[in-house]
């Protein structure tokens, strides 16, 4: 085995590529290629919502959690990507959808389409689900479980704020890369409002079959989760001291999370 060969086992990153001349070769061209498109149909596809949310209703039902559709103030993929200020803020149908449901909870799950269909239409609910087992684990109080279309991070701040949620977690679609399409990031924000800005929260990203496994990065969010709730905040102020035992290894490869 060649040492190009050896790292590539550990990075889906393009290296070493076989080269013509001045030019790569044509299977590398035709996927590069390939890889653009699956990109760009990721932030231009919308979800399948409606199967979404039957799924996220039936993630709920054992513990009779609501499930929920709400939009943004965004009216047009276009205006998404124009205008993520619109993405932050829930349209008027869906405030008063929310507001029926306030109450007293501990936390929120609200998934996001954000930038990758793909993401949210594949992981998600295999996500949550793991996600859910992993909180059940605790004396949490889950609140409605949330879908929402045209969303940005912020969203969340608003959503937990209606809820009277301590903590929002947000699960969204991650701007996709050339060698991911996929990835799902988690944001978890303590005492969520609007108005509320990067620093106060905790991200993990890459969550992915190929990238941060899904049950390596539930028990990451259980952890911040549980730190947030002890010391009543979130982001900068929350270091992340969890050991890193936790993580699942691979016979192929170290999968290492992007948390801070």
């Amino acid at each position: 085995m060649t040492f190009l060969e050896e790292w590539k086992q550990f990075s889906q990153a393009r290296i070493g590529l076989k080269r013509s001349g001045g030019s790569i070769s044509t299977k590398d061209m035709l996927k590069f290629r390939l890889d653009h498109a699956r990109a760009r149909d990721a932030v231009l596809l919308s979800p399948n919502f409606p199967s979404l949310l039957e799924n996220l209703n039936v993630l709920g039902k054992e513990k009779k959690l609501p499930a929920l559709f709400v939009e943004s103030r965004v009216q047009s993929k276009e205006e998404y990507l124009l205008r993520p200020d619109l993405g932050r803020r829930l349209s008027q149908d869906s405030l008063g959808k929310l507001q029926k449901l306030g109450g007293e909870f501990d936390l929120v799950l609200i998934g996001v389409d954000g930038l990758s269909a793909k993401a949210i239409d594949d992981n998600l609910i295999p996500f949550l689900k793991i996600l859910m087992e992993e909180m059940n684990q605790t004396s949490l109080r889950i609140g409605p479980l949330v879908l929402s279309k045209w969303g940005r991070v912020a969203i969340g701040d608003e959503i937990g704020e209606v809820l009277n949620a301590k903590i929002s977690i947000v699960v969204i679609g991650e701007r996709p890369g050339l060698s991911s399409a996929d990835s799902l990031g988690v944001y978890i924000t303590y005492k969520p409002q609007v108005g509320k800005t990067d620093e106060s929260r905790n991200c993990i990203s890459n969550i992915r079959p190929d990238g941060f496994v899904f049950e390596s990065a539930a028990k990451k969010t259980k952890y911040l989760v549980k730190e947030s709730m002890l010391r009543k905040l979130s982001g900068v102020e929350l270091k992340d001291e969890m050991p890193p035992e936790f993580l699942l290894q691979s016979k192929d490869k170290n999968q290492i999370p992007d948390s801070h």
